[in-house]
């Protein structure tokens, strides 16, 4: 039951799943436009699948070009109906609506507050990853303290489909904690690349 080399077990052996839990899940992200990014996919995610979303990855980042918050922060009415009639995402009304003003609400961020995004989403955890050492994925949570803290601030700065369940496993995905089990290669590849900038 165990997987290769003690690797965590959630991506089984989809060759897409294993590549993303070997080289992106658990990577800690420090670019805010990445960060906003990942968290409209999370959102997208909200009901469904992470591999899901994964398979539909680049048909988002065509159809929202590049997830540049500038740009998408500038869409109006042609563009949501362009992005409702393109059968490569997930054609939500009020995810895309979602992914819009949130785009519109980075701005605002990037603007106003020093450090901008970035700097909002990692005080959450002090501005360096929280390694955790589980040793199954039964034990790692669905949310925490921390999220439902993350979780409240983007709520109440406006921003949709960011409950604490969401949003932490958007931490996960983006380094904020590391929660790959302590026999995988790439808990302590993680716990590395966190030390760098700390």
């Amino acid at each position: 039951m165990s997987a290769p080399l003690g690797r965590c077990a959630w991506p089984g052996e989809d060759p897409l799943y294993v590549a993303y839990h070997d080289e992106e899940w658990g990577v800690p992200e420090y670019d805010s436009r990445a960060l906003y990014e990942k968290l409209v996919l999370d959102g997208f995610q909200a009901g469904l699948s992470w591999i899901t979303i994964l398979r539909k990855r680049e048909n988002f980042r065509k159809a929202f070009h590049g997830f540049d918050p500038e740009r998408v922060a500038r869409y109006g009415k042609r563009d949501f109906e362009r992005l409702m009639k393109n059968d490569g995402i997930i054609r939500s009304n009020a995810k895309i609506k979602a992914a819009i003003k949130g785009a519109q609400l980075w701005l605002d961020i990037e603007e106003k507050q020093p450090g901008g995004f970035a700097e909002m989403i990692w005080k959450h955890v002090d501005g360096k990853p929280k390694v955790n050492r589980f040793k199954t994925m039964k034990q790692v949570p669905a949310k925490t303290a921390m999220s439902e803290g993350l979780s409240k601030e983007l709520k109440q700065r406006g921003f949709n489909f960011v409950g604490p369940v969401i949003v932490y496993a958007f931490a996960q995905a983006v380094g904020m904690v590391n929660d790959h089990v302590v026999t995988c290669p790439r808990h302590a590849a993680c716990e590395k690349l966190g030390r760098k900038r700390a």
